[in-house]
């Protein structure tokens, strides 16, 4: 089974190629380019160099967030573009649940894993899950305990106890808060493991169509802040 993956929820994102749960490719997308600009040209070139064609591709994987509003639209709707065109599904995959899962590879069972993001504005969003003993990518191998959440970062921290690994642009970022609470690791590119969890899910038989993709938000977005700001203020 090949499946083609995207992440959109940073600045750079990520694309990946994974064929019978081995990621075969995974590439970083260009900073200086937004993902309007690159996709999806970056899917198919991926594809391209690696000698497969589009119509090959059994099932479709994207990060639903959270992240950027803006990012998150325009990944979410070039993956139902390209899977409405071949009449694939879709796993819709939690960027957070990903960074989980790529703290948790190398890490025994009762673990506890913390993914953080960066959401800007002197907050994060956060989870915090705890590892068990299932393959990788599978939706057994780390069980959420607390979250997502949006919140400062020390507020979050107050929350938590016991953290084993902090992971994520949010956890590089706020590493100076986290201190003595955990090591810290950066964030990687999350495209492979969107790809082996969209894998996992869809031998389950967990998928779903194009159309039924829901984003995940976690904070409202800063236009619907700001109409119902100036109402109060019309008020």
């Amino acid at each position: 089974m090949r499946v083609l993956a995207l992440d959109t929820t940073t600045r750079a994102g990520s694309v990946a190629l994974v064929e019978n749960g081995r990621i075969v490719a995974e590439r970083h997308g260009d900073e200086t380019l937004s993902h309007a600009e690159r996709l999806p040209r970056d899917l198919i070139r991926l594809i391209e160099d690696c000698g497969v064609e589009l119509s090959e591709i059994a099932v479709f994987g994207v990060a639903a967030g959270p992240g950027s509003f803006s990012g998150l639209r325009i990944g979410i709707a070039t993956i139902q573009g390209l899977a409405f065109v071949t009449g694939r599904r879709v796993a819709a995959v939690s960027a957070l649940d990903a960074l989980a899962h790529v703290a948790a590879a190398d890490r025994s069972p009762g673990r506890r894993v913390a993914a953080w993001m960066n959401a800007y504005r002197g907050e994060v969003f956060a989870a915090i899950y705890s590892t068990r003993e299932a393959p990788a990518g599978s939706a057994g191998r780390v069980e959420l305990v607390d979250g997502p959440l949006v919140d400062a970062p020390e507020r979050i921290l107050l929350r938590w106890s016991g953290v084993d690994v902090h992971i994520g642009d949010g956890a590089t970022a706020y590493a100076h808060v986290i201190g003595s609470n955990g090591p810290v690791l950066p964030a990687p590119d999350l495209a492979g493991m969107i790809g082996l969890m969209a894998h996992a899910r869809a031998t389950a038989g967990d998928t779903v169509d194009p159309a039924g993709i829901q984003p995940i938000y976690i904070r409202r977005p800063d236009a619907e802040l700001a109409k119902e700001k100036a109402r109060d203020v019309a008020r």
